[in-house]
């Protein structure tokens, strides 16, 4: 009987669809939860070797009018979404390459905070191929349907990020 690799017993490593990525010679977007932040990083692989070109983690929206009262809800769709969105404005600014989006061993469910991310690299300017109907809907990402209306705030920080 085969013993699996450690890191996918783990759950941490598809080694399958690693390879798919690494064959393309693309740079990928790698997009990661945790339990209180979004992590988002730009990766190029030379020989199978990673090397982290630009990251993003959504403790930045702080720097950027986030509000301390929401500090909690750094792993919301907003938040996401706001964190795509930033991650793309640096990827432009720094004229790297479009790349793919990694997701790793996340569950890609349609109108998730998955998608949110996705629908804001988009929104930023990069080309990313996905169906319209997987992005989640215009008020649950500008956070209308949290406990405290969200929107207004979204709006703020969103054009703060367009103008940089």
């Amino acid at each position: 009987m085969k013993v699996q690799k450690r890191r996918r017993r783990e759950n941490k490593t598809d080694y399958l669809n690693r390879l798919k990525l690494l064959k393309s010679g693309k740079p990928r977007i790698v997009f990661r939860k945790t339990n209180r932040y979004i992590i988002s990083q730009y990766i190029t692989s030379k020989e199978a070797q990673d090397k982290v070109e630009i990251e993003t983690n959504s403790r930045e929206l702080l720097a950027k009018t986030w509000p301390k009262e929401f500090a909690g809800s750094l792993k919301s769709i907003p938040a996401s979404y706001l964190t795509g969105f930033l991650m793309a404005k640096k990827i432009l600014k720094a004229k790297k390459e479009p790349p793919i989006v990694d997701f790793g061993m996340i569950k890609t469910l349609h109108k998730t905070k998955v998608f949110a991310f996705i629908k804001g690299l988009i929104d930023a300017g990069l080309k990313i191929p996905c169906k319209e109907e997987a992005f989640p809907e215009k008020e649950r990402i500008e956070g209308a349907n949290l406990k405290e209306n969200f929107s207004k705030t979204f709006i703020k920080i969103k054009s703060k990020l367009e103008k940089e």
